[in-house]
């Protein structure tokens, strides 16, 4: 697991985390070894990643709505923080994305078959690195940095696409 993700340092990442709650950066092989034997202890699901040093503590976060990135930030993290979410004293700006991570985060939206997604990037060395798709992103943050109605072309997607009777919500309710 250590190798294929290229070695310490590592991020792991606690599957039902949100927030950047449940999310470690082991330096060495050896924390990384324990920090993974102490997860697997607690039976949690984790995902090993590579750390990206050359990123600095950024992100670039991008809606994706039917197909199309509707907004982009890039978020940056508190002092001294590898994370960059906003709930942990991070900030946002509106950012530029390029074609390649344009491309990127409608490509990772596709692959896991959603219409409305939040795809987290960052920009390593060698391009767009995504770590992370959101099937239910916070709107707040993006809206304040970009001033777009997020909210409202999510509405305006769902209102042009919907069809009566062709959800796929099993049982009632």
């Amino acid at each position: 697991v250590l190798r294929t993700a290229g070695g310490a340092p590592l991020v792991i990442k606690l599957l039902e985390g949100t927030q950047g709650i449940g999310v470690v950066l082991a330096d060495t092989e050896r924390s990384a070894k324990s920090v993974i034997e102490a997860f697997r202890g607690a039976n949690v699901n984790i995902m090993v990643q590579e750390f990206i040093k050359e990123a600095g503590g950024t992100d670039i976060r991008a809606l994706v709505v039917g197909g199309k990135v509707i907004a982009a930030m890039k978020r940056t993290g508190a002092e001294g923080e590898f994370r960059s979410n906003l709930h942990r004293g991070g900030s946002a700006a509106a950012v530029k994305i390029s074609p390649e991570e344009r491309s990127t985060a409608i490509r990772a939206a596709k692959t896991m078959g959603l219409n409305v997604c939040g795809v987290d990037m960052l920009r390593s060395n060698h391009g767009a690195v995504v770590m992370e798709v959101n099937s239910s992103p916070g709107l707040e943050g993006v809206e304040k940095a970009t001033g777009i109605d997020v909210a409202g072309k999510i509405i305006d997607f769902l209102a042009k696409n919907a069809v009566t009777g062709k959800t796929k919500t099993k049982g009632r309710g």
